[in-house]
């Protein structure tokens, strides 16, 4: 088995065709995709239409969710603008996308953890306000009832894998679109992975066990950068520029 894991694009359809491509060139078939697919001030209904169209299995992320059930005059400034954007078929595709989904051979799709779509599973904000790796305790307690040997999610934007003390894994791949954000939910904290490049996670199971490759890939990235400064969204755009904010 190949298969790549994808999360987090955020809007970005110049990262998501970039990886895309990347996965193409690899020869890779099977692609599963874990949510916050659109939500951003870059290009939703474009992201939406080249995802929808390749029918990739896809699970819901909080910002999915919430571009479905709240009121545009509730939704904060990455979910506004894509709602905007998008038409009836787009919103109906992520009314109906699942929380979880499981697939063979032994995979559990998720966003955030297998309970919820907002609470981070394998980093955690420190005092200080940066990202640390969650305790291991806070990571078996997410898992409990998680039949999978493998454990898919997204959500903190940062590429990891962590075992639990059974063997099973919980691997997240990075984000494809957003590489460094800024946020005061459960407390202050920024999100920076260090550079721009698109990410997501090729796993291997063969006879050998499991492996993982993490992917940087990159895109034009300083005209995502510069049209999310037309925009009027200058965080955003350092972050894309950048990979990190000041």
């Amino acid at each position: 088995m190949r298969l790549a894991v994808i999360a987090d694009v955020h809007g970005n359809d110049l990262a998501l065709e970039a990886v895309l491509a990347d996965i193409e060139r690899l020869g890779i078939r099977e692609i599963v995709n874990l949510g916050d697919t659109v939500s951003g001030i870059l290009n939703a209904a474009r992201t939406a239409d080249i995802l929808m169209a390749r029918n990739i299995p896809t699970v819901r992320g909080n910002h999915d969710r919430w571009l479905v059930e709240k009121h545009p005059d509730s939704m904060g400034a990455w979910d506004r603008p894509a709602h905007a954007e998008l038409q009836a078929h787009h919103l109906n595709w992520l009314a109906a996308l699942p929380a979880t989904l499981t697939l063979p051979p032994g995979l559990l799709l998720c966003h955030a953890n297998p309970r919820d779509d907002t609470t981070y599973w394998l980093h955690q904000p420190a005092d200080d306000g940066s990202m640390r790796l969650a305790a291991q305790a806070h990571v078996e307690a997410l898992a409990t009832g998680a039949t999978a040997n493998l454990l898919l999610c997204g959500h903190t934007h940062i590429p990891g894998l962590v075992t639990l003390a059974d063997g099973r894994k919980v691997l997240n791949p990075g984000s494809v679109g957003c590489q460094a954000y800024r946020d005061d939910e459960p407390v202050s904290h920024i999100v920076e992975t260090g550079s721009p490049e698109a990410r997501y996670a090729v796993i291997t199971h063969g006879d050998a066990g499991l492996d993982v490759t993490f992917r940087l890939v990159p895109y034009d990235h300083l005209a995502q950068a510069r049209l999310t400064e037309r925009r009027g969204d200058p965080e955003w755009a350092e972050a894309l520029a950048a990979g990190r904010l000041a």
